[in-house]
């Protein structure tokens, strides 16, 4: 009997210790577990720790005759940061405004894209807005004499336009009137050259030179396919330069007639909030756009009627086309009058010889800077207040998107984009000053409302 019980003490033990092993090692995977968690392994030892740890594993607890911890011994668990968290600071920013410069940049293709397909429309639209804003005034001026608006308009209309037109067909019939003495002066010009380059400082063979002409033959043999085509593409950009004059006229046609009743329809388009700000900046912009037409072509009449003088006296042919020339350039700031001069200066080369050429030169510069520095400031004065980079920049960019057109409109559009962005500036200005005046008195009203008579208890209010 004693033996039987010292067998079953003995097994008893055994299981006990084969229990408390087990026991042990469950608690030491528990704990790396739990740091591998982020559990404070001190707090999961007690209890409540093993309660939480268990109910969190499964729920297992109703058989192990724990209880579920009060919240105060619940396990401090270090929570992981969200992904966005994670990222640094400035990479987030480079990634925002990354994928906003994208949306932006694939917007302006889009918009570049429609202004190419329609580019004959907005450069029609831009040549009648700029002739308006030319004889708008007549318009304007015959109003006040007691015209009525369609005689006002018909009267201004015609008569602009067929002003217009003789100019034009003075030059090409210039042209056609001195081509002959141009073709021979030329003829005699390259003879000139021909024989300054046997006999000058850089001693060229005639061998040398006749194979010039030769490669320059070859090639125009070579590039024949090419010439013709180019030949036809003139073609179809006179049919679109009529086309597009046409439409011009349609559209000066209207703007001089009707053209406050269209630009009331416009503000419609204008939400409500931003309607009386841009109400007002519209008559400023037609003002800063009027002035720079009217004063620009004062500018260029002035130097194309001087330049004009000087090559005549200087025996240049084709005097007065060039002088229409340089007028019509005079509209491209800047590289207008490079280019105009350049022209001037290359017909008295070619025609006339190195000392006319020179003296040609002496003319176009000394007219160019009277305009830039006297005529410019004294007849545009302020009303075109641009930097002379953001003019280059302007014309450098209007001329890549819409060739000569968008080079003589670039100036404009930044000149009176300038204007409504500094008055919309000054508008906004002021509306915040209103809205803090009108505020201020209903302020000291609510604070005299809130003063010792009207507490409870003062004499007032007893």
């Amino acid at each position: 009997m004693t033996s039987s019980i010292d067998r079953l003490r003995a097994a008893a033990g055994r299981w006990a210790a084969k229990a408390a092993e087990r026991r042990a090692e469950a608690a030491r995977n528990g704990e790396a577990a739990r740091r591998a968690d982020g559990i404070d392994p001190e707090l999961s030892n007690t209890e409540a720790g093993r309660a939480q740890a268990e109910a969190e594993a499964g729920g297992e607890t109703q058989g192990s005759g724990y209880v579920p911890p009060p919240p105060q011994y619940a396990p401090a668990i270090a929570a992981k940061p969200e992904p966005a968290a994670a990222v640094p600071w400035g990479v987030r920013v480079a990634a925002e405004a990354g994928w906003r410069l994208l949306v932006l940049a694939g917007v302006i293709w889009v918009l570049m894209k429609v202004v190419s397909t329609i580019s004959l429309v907005i450069i029609a639209f831009s040549a009648g807005l700029l002739i308006t804003a030319l004889l708008q005034p007549t318009v304007a001026r015959l109003r006040r004499l007691g015209l009525g608006r369609g005689l006002a308009t018909a009267i201004t209309f015609i008569s602009g336009f067929v002003i217009m037109g003789l100019v034009g067909w003075f030059v090409v019939w210039q042209v056609m009137e001195n081509l002959d003495t141009l073709t021979d002066k030329v003829q005699d010009g390259i003879q000139e050259l021909k024989n300054w380059a046997l006999n000058g400082p850089f001693h060229v063979s005639e061998d040398q030179i006749n194979e010039i002409a030769q490669n320059l033959s070859d090639w125009i043999g070579d590039n024949s396919k090419e010439l013709t085509s180019a030949g036809i593409e003139g073609v179809t950009v006179i049919l679109e330069f009529l086309s597009g004059a046409l439409l011009a006229m349609f559209v000066t046609l209207f703007l001089l007639y009707d053209g406050r009743r269209i630009w009331e329809w416009t503000l419609k388009f204008v939400p409500a909030a931003a309607r009386d700000g841009v109400a007002g900046a519209g008559p400023r912009a037609w003002a800063t756009l009027t002035g720079y037409v009217r004063g620009t072509v004062i500018v260029a009449l002035i130097d194309a009627v001087f330049i004009g003088i000087g090559l005549y006296f200087l025996n240049v042919p084709m005097a007065v086309p060039l002088a229409v020339f340089i007028f019509l350039f005079a509209f491209i700031p800047i590289i207008g009058a490079v280019v105009s001069g350049a022209l001037a200066v290359v017909v008295a080369l070619v025609t006339d010889g190195i000392v006319t050429a020179l003296l040609a030169l002496a003319v176009v510069l000394a007219v160019q800077q009277i305009e830039s520095h006297i005529l410019q400031p004294f007849i545009l004065g302020r009303l075109v207040r641009v930097h002379p980079l953001a003019v280059v920049l302007a014309v450098t960019g209007g001329s890549l998107i819409a060739g000569i057109p968008g080079a003589v409109v670039a100036v404009p559009l930044v000149a009176v984009v300038n204007t409504v962005v500094g008055y919309l500036r000054g508008y906004a200005q002021e509306q915040t000053l209103r809205r803090l005046r009108e505020a201020a008195p209903q302020q000291a009203g609510a604070g005299a409302g809130e003063g010792p008579a009207d507490q409870p208890g003062s004499a007032s209010g007893e």
